[in-house]
């Protein structure tokens, strides 16, 4: 049995590290575990233009007080009348790692997103002449679409016709959450990858219910049927390089969450690579978990491999029930739980 784990230091290749107080108050956990990040934009207002990504990535340095030796990969919100020339400018002076794109009203703070990904024609082909990653918030948001159902249809509707108009564009299917979404990646002859977060490896769509209404097990793609999960989490294990860390951290103050209408995400980057780790034991396939949390993303994104580690011991740990206080109060995920493993740098 391994009790012991050194492995290169991880990327995380989605997360939301907020702003303001908030940012102050998590990046810090994203910043002790992984050398790089893939930075959400979808602020208020949204990262649209580099002179918002380069602002935005000061403040994120500062919140780690200045001397830090993690890299925020910055990324551009696509709106119906996006800058495919400044896109490109950006890219070539490395202020973008990559463009998102979120369906208008899909998700938190989407309401400037794309409203028919038709209109994105000039983006779509800059992105695939000049091999810049589109990340997409793969749902559909027709209100008649059961919300269980809308990765599945949007793989339909969308990403099929995307990637045959588009043979070369480089996508990224993030957060995926359904048998659908890992057998599309996996199998389709085109350059796609997914990112898969800890909580989509760990709870089905019953951890929102169970023994009344959970909000903290709410975010967006919501978790899905038991089945969708073990499909995943197969995903997650099985070595392929199309499959990578991608933790979607989203945190909201728990008045925010705890509410008539609660936010949707999940605070997950406190204990992020314990409860990977966890998953890949309880699967047998540690010897694969270097890949999946350190190797495949760097390579799908076209950057080198990090050259520190990081060292997880087989020891318990107590997640507290609440991170915070006051304003930045946040309830992580496991709250209240013991985890297997404890990350020692």
């Amino acid at each position: 049995m391994t009790d012991r784990l050194t492995i290169r230091r991880p990327d995380d290749w989605h997360v939301h590290l907020r702003d303001g107080a908030m940012l102050d108050a998590v990046a810090r956990y994203t910043a002790r575990q992984f050398a790089r990040a893939i930075i959400m934009p979808n602020l208020t207002p949204p990262v649209t233009d580099l002179a918002a990504a380069i602002a935005y990535r000061e403040r994120i340095l500062a919140a780690l007080g200045g001397a830090t030796d993690f890299t925020p990969l910055m990324t551009c919100y696509l709106t119906d009348h996006a800058d495919a020339a400044m896109i490109a400018r950006g890219y070539a002076e490395g202020v973008f790692a990559a463009c998102k794109l979120y369906p208008a009203h899909a998700t938190t703070n989407s309401a400037h997103g794309v409203t028919d990904i038709r209109a994105l024609t000039d983006v779509l082909e800059t992105l695939q002449r000049i091999g810049m990653p589109l990340l997409i918030h793969g749902e559909v948001t027709d209100r008649s679409i059961d919300i269980f159902d809308r990765e599945a249809v949007f793989i339909d509707r969308v990403l099929t016709p995307l990637i045959r108009d588009y043979p070369a564009l480089k996508i990224v299917l993030e957060h995926i959450t359904t048998a659908e979404a890992a057998a599309f990646v996996a199998e389709a002859a085109h350059p796609i990858a997914a990112t898969i977060t800890p909580q989509h490896l760990v709870i089905n769509r019953n951890a929102i219910f169970d023994g009344g209404l959970r909000p903290h097990a709410y975010c967006l793609p919501v978790a899905k049927r038991e089945s969708h999960r073990l499909a995943v989490r197969r995903a997650a294990v099985s070595g392929s390089p199309r499959f990578f860390l991608g933790t979607d951290s989203a945190p909201h103050v728990v008045g925010a969450k705890e509410s008539g209408c609660g936010c949707a995400g999940i605070f997950n980057a406190p204990y992020a690579l314990e409860t990977y780790l966890q998953v890949f034991d309880e699967e047998g396939a540690i010897d694969r978990f270097e890949g999946f949390a350190a190797e495949h993303g760097a390579r799908f994104y076209g950057l080198p491999l990090n050259t520190g580690t990081v060292t997880l011991v087989r020891e318990p740990v107590a997640v507290p029930a609440r991170i915070g206080t006051g304003d930045t109060a946040v309830v992580p995920f496991h709250a209240g739980e013991t985890l297997g493993w404890r990350l020692e740098r």
